[in-house]
């Protein structure tokens, strides 16, 4: 829920004066600072968020504090309790993060954020040993037991050069989310690198679906510009989005989780059908439209929540098709509602991948992914049941802790024979890939046969052009040798 700003607001010192876990006070005061290069606004707004996993009792707390960005004031990040909660657990063993920022305004308008020039460092420590003062006032007494306190500074960094909203929807079920243009950071005066955003309200700080954004100017206007600032004032200028290119890094390394059946996939391709799919979370439907088109699989979705599929449809270019089958409904219930069609069925009723996408409603105590919920052996068993014999799932995941990983790890590992895992480079994601089957049909063939795998080459060109090596660490059974150059296994 987003704080409504008051001009002025009174605030009692003692509220301040204890660590309680979860605490979320905002306030707003006259700017009391005489360098305002940062902070120029007459009032600020100041917000005070105490750790979930915060001990009441802990006698060394650590106190950061954060500086609202300029012009990122109505961001959800900074303005909502639950993008408060995520800069917070970004960052281990943070008892209390305070955020100070302008007071925004009460009817921003449309939200556009152009990055500013990078800040002076002397006027960066100005700011903040002029706010230190107001930030001790804002420590609890325990801080005080070994003489003065220090606060910590934290800077926000990401890769947003600018940024437009396209769209702001309310879904009934992931409640308000956004449809952004963004140019990142970087990128030449010829190349910028333009993309297509998702995000939900609920967990502002992660981007929930990412797409390649293309220009289109009218063959009458003639332009040189490539960044989004210049091109939106560029009559006849539109953007479409183009998802024969994956760019977000978790769904490309999702993707390349079919390597490790590539020859149980060949072979479905020479008995003349068509590898099936099972998408469990759609969000802009990039990851099913990719799969698709590119991959020539057919793909049935699951999303929970009609809007965020109006949205797919209309800013991500996602179309249903005869080869794309999607579902409205809760991802548990699909599960259940697939189940009786597969008891003794076929093994054409079967998928060949399962890929799951799917994150907790609820990150107040951090965010994690899949939903704990889905964390059991009995899902599991479930999914397996809708396998093919030679199947693999896919699941994105999002740790909350350790435990929470290694119960998924020990869950799949009592059901599929081998489990691994694929480090995405962000330090957040995993992949983590667990396959029906000691090896796939067809693994032992020679190298030439590779060369007659369509399938495999389709991959290669999608997914090592963007990494050159793909790594594969065994959690549980056996290396996996599929013949293909670049696929390590440690």
């Amino acid at each position: 829920m987003t704080t409504p700003f008051q001009p002025v607001t009174v605030i009692e010192p003692w509220k301040f004066e204890a660590i309680i876990p979860s605490q979320f006070i905002t306030f707003t005061m006259l700017n009391p600072l005489n360098h305002r290069r940062f902070l120029p606004a007459l009032v600020l707004r100041l917000a005070v968020l105490d750790s979930p996993t915060a001990k009441a009792d802990d006698d060394s707390p650590i106190i950061v504090a954060m500086i609202v960005p300029k012009n990122r004031e109505t961001d959800w990040n900074f303005c909502t309790k639950s993008g408060h909660i995520q800069l917070l657990l970004r960052s281990h063993h943070i008892s209390r993060l305070i955020l100070i920022g302008n007071n925004p305004p009460r009817n921003p308008g449309l939200a556009i954020y152009k990055r500013p020039p990078t800040a002076d460092t002397l006027e960066e420590q100005r700011l903040v040993n002029e706010l230190k003062p107001l930030l001790m006032s804002l420590h609890p007494k325990m801080s005080f037991n070994r003489g003065l306190p220090e606060t910590l500074f934290l800077t926000y960094k990401d890769d947003v050069a600018y940024r437009v909203t396209v769209a702001k929807v309310k879904g009934h079920v992931v409640g308000e989310f956004l449809v952004e243009d963004v140019e990142l950071v970087g990128g030449s005066d010829r190349n910028k690198e333009l993309r297509r955003r998702l995000r939900f309200k609920r967990m502002p700080t992660l981007i929930q679906s990412q797409a390649l954004l293309v220009p289109l100017i009218d063959n009458n206007e003639a332009t040189t510009q490539t960044d989004l600032e210049s091109l939106m004032k560029t009559e006849g200028a539109k953007f479409e989005v183009d998802t024969r290119v994956l760019v977000q890094q978790y769904v490309i390394h999702m993707v390349a989780g079919l390597f490790l059946i590539v020859s149980h996939l060949k072979e479905r391709y020479e008995q003349g059908l068509f590898p099936r799919a099972l998408c469990l979370g759609i969000d802009g439907g990039v990851l099913l439209s990719f799969l698709n088109t590119q991959m020539g699989l057919h793909v049935t979705g699951v999303e929970s929540d009609v809007s965020v599929l109006i949205a797919a449809t209309e800013h991500f270019g996602f179309n249903k098709s005869l080869a794309i089958r999607v579902i409205v409904a809760d991802a548990m219930e699909a599960i259940q509602n697939f189940l009786p069609l597969n008891p003794g069925g076929k093994m054409d009723d079967k998928f060949d991948v399962i890929m799951v996408d799917l994150d907790s409603s609820d990150a107040k105590n951090g965010f994690c992914a899949p939903p704990p919920e889905f964390v059991k052996k009995s899902v599991f068993e479930d999914l397996r049941s809708l396998l093919d014999d030679h199947g693999a799932l896919i699941i994105n995941v999002v740790p909350l802790n350790e435990l929470f990983f290694t119960t998924l790890v020990k869950e799949l590992g009592e059901i599929f024979h081998n489990v691994y895992k694929i480090d995405t480079g962000n330090q957040e994601n995993f992949v983590v890939i667990a396959i029906l089957s000691p090896s796939s049909p067809g693994d032992d063939d020679d190298d030439d046969d590779d060369d007659n795998n369509i399938f495999l080459e389709r991959l290669k060109s999608t997914i090592l052009g963007i990494y050159p090596f793909i790594t594969f660490h065994p959690l549980k059974g056996d290396v996996h040798d599929i013949n293909t150059p670049n696929i390590i296994f440690l």
